[in-house]
């Protein structure tokens, strides 16, 4: 089950990539002869709309679309030249590469949207609780950090549990906001105090069996804030009910912005170390490795699967854009090289790069799933 959901998600991400590809050629009047779903051999031609085959293709790992003239040094008869890519200006051409990754950004976009819309969990400020804005019964009170080693460490709390209530003596305090759980310790620093929490079982369910633990403030917890009372802990309000529309499109571009921004830089230092020897491959994963995270995900509820898929188009966009020949950030790079000097690349040349960029992506992809495999039988 975990695999055919895999390659459910799989054939919809690199559909939605090929079909970004599809419409910026459609766009430029550039010939698409072909659109599938899966890879060759074909099953079944599902139509012929204009000069474009739809087809079904026996190889369900994604899909493709075939431009006419996308080749470098392809061989195109005088006649048609005008409707080949490879004749289309440098900027056409880079629009139609940049348009796969484009629509997986915005695919992520649409699926984060949506998984808010549904009430996937979201930060709320303090502050507009305390002005009435938002009601005091919604959000939930989550811790988001728990510093090693300090009371609340030793005690077991966690990061993603939510405190529903403190107590100690006969002073307590129910559904407490973050600033009144930091002014309780203060108030009964070296007294130990019953905090009730609440494990989070998934995101559609931000609320767990409720069980408590008892904790001493102490000073010197928090470096900064040595003569604070405090045990440990980072909170953060959060509240899992469904937003607008309006509401849910404006937290959807802003956790895209933030997920590729962090998946940019955490790619860039990842090959980085791998240049050097110091890579972790036990942080990344492959085919095999993502089997099970789709699996995980998808026993968690659909507003998890839905942010996991997400996640993994970004992933898709940004690997895209690196500049390997046979990726799209390869053939960029073509491209701008040619707009530079002025000269055609040589096709014996481009194609010895593409056979290269092939070789280093299957090798690359040899590794991680060895070591993804190493992950689960040990």
């Amino acid at each position: 089950m975990d695999i055919l959901l895999f390659l459910g998600v799989l054939i919809v991400l690199i559909v939605v990539h090929e079909l970004g590809h599809f419409l910026a050629a459609k766009m430029f009047g550039v010939r698409v002869e072909e659109f599938g779903i899966g890879y060759p051999p074909r099953a079944l031609t599902l139509g012929k709309i204009g000069e474009t085959v739809y087809s079904l293709n026996w190889l369900p790992f994604g899909g493709f679309v075939k431009i006419f003239g996308e080749g470098l040094g392809e061989d195109v008869p005088e006649s048609e030249r005008r409707r080949a890519l490879v004749s289309q200006a440098a900027w056409k051409q880079a629009v139609v590469f940049v348009a796969g990754v484009t629509f997986n950004l915005l695919f992520a976009w649409f699926l984060f949207t949506v998984s808010f819309m549904l009430g996937a969990p979201v930060a709320v400020d303090e502050a507009t609780i305390k002005s009435g804005e938002v009601s005091r019964s919604g959000p939930v009170l989550a811790i988001s950090n728990v510093l090693p080693n300090s009371p609340a460490d030793i005690a077991g709390l966690k990061s993603g549990d939510t405190i529903s209530a403190l107590a100690s003596g006969d002073d307590d305090i129910n559904n407490p906001l973050p600033s009144e759980v930091s002014a309780f310790m203060v108030s009964h620093a070296g007294e130990p105090v019953q905090v009730y929490y609440k494990r989070q079982m998934s995101v559609e369910k931000l609320e767990g069996q409720v069980d408590s633990v008892e904790i001493t403030p102490s000073h010197g917890v928090i470096a900064s804030k040595q003569g604070t009372p405090a045990i440990g802990i980072e909170m953060v309000l959060i509240s899992a009910q469904g937003q607008s529309l309006p509401q849910a499109i404006v937290l959807g571009a802003k956790k895209t912005y933030a997920a590729t921004k962090a998946i940019a830089i955490g790619t860039g230092q990842f090959i980085k170390s791998a240049v050097t020897g110091t890579a972790n491959w036990q942080s990344v994963a492959g085919p095999v490795g993502i089997v099970t995270l789709v699996g995980d995900a998808s026993s968690l509820g659909i507003l998890h699967l839905l942010n996991f898929t997400a996640m993994i188009s970004i992933n898709l966009a940004i690997i895209n854009m690196i500049p390997i020949p046979a990726l799209d950030g390869g053939r960029l790079a073509f491209v701008a090289i040619e707009s530079i000097t002025r000269r055609k690349i040589h096709a014996g040349v481009a194609g010895a790069l593409n056979i290269l960029g092939f070789a280093a992506i299957i090798l690359l992809m040899l590794v991680i799933t060895y070591h993804d495999v190493i992950k689960i039988v040990t």
